[in-house]
């Protein structure tokens, strides 16, 4: 069992030293941080998606926005594509390649961002929502694994993590991207946040 532990943890930190190291994917990270808090800043929304635990990311980053990371400040608006009666409304009519992309056809306006959230970054529903988003006038933040997959020339930024293995860790670290991001657009935006007592 510490076996288990330990090696899971050396893998982690492996992970983010690849992360911490690779200029070009800094640079990725530091342009979806400037383009999420140039629409925020502009009137403009954020929208996101992805399936399962990418899922789960879509709707931390919107609630870290929509709520509060660190501090009291204004709330931004974002919104993440879960609502359950939409996507099972959608997918019972449509198919659930849809989900996505009929929200970004009900709900986008031009200069929205769209954050799409895929480790693969094949998932047919995000391609579909990208694509949308692209028709609609949205900017288009992809959130990857290493290769980008289709996702990769199909977004205005297109961030993918460098980590060739499994794909929990490439989710372990779409999650510090999102958390870097808020801090990002907060500092950009100079919502300075006061920290809870």
């Amino acid at each position: 069992m510490k076996r288990i532990i330990k090696s899971s943890l050396q893998e982690a930190r492996e992970a983010l030293a690849s992360f911490m190291t690779d200029e070009a994917f800094i640079e990725q990270v530091a342009e979806a941080g400037e383009l999420l808090a140039r629409a925020l800043r502009d009137g403009h929304k954020a929208i996101s998606c992805g399936n399962g635990g990418s899922m789960c990311d879509a709707m931390h980053f919107a609630e870290e926005l929509t709520g509060r990371f660190r501090g009291d400040r204004v709330g931004l608006p974002a919104i993440a594509i879960s609502d359950p009666a939409h996507l099972t409304c959608v997918a019972n009519d449509y198919g659930f390649d849809h989900v996505f992309s009929r929200f970004v056809e009900s709900h986008g306006l031009p200069g929205d961002v769209l954050l799409a959230i895929s480790t693969s970054g094949n998932s047919p529903n995000v391609l579909k929502a990208i694509d949308v988003a692209c028709e609609r006038g949205l900017r288009v933040i992809g959130l990857t694994g290493q290769t980008g997959g289709k996702m990769a020339d199909r977004c205005d930024v297109t961030i993918r993590v460098p980590w060739g293995g499994h794909s929990d860790r490439v989710q372990e670290l779409h999650i510090k991207i999102i958390h870097i991001l808020i801090e990002c657009v907060e500092e950009r935006l100079g919502l300075t946040p006061r920290a809870l007592s």
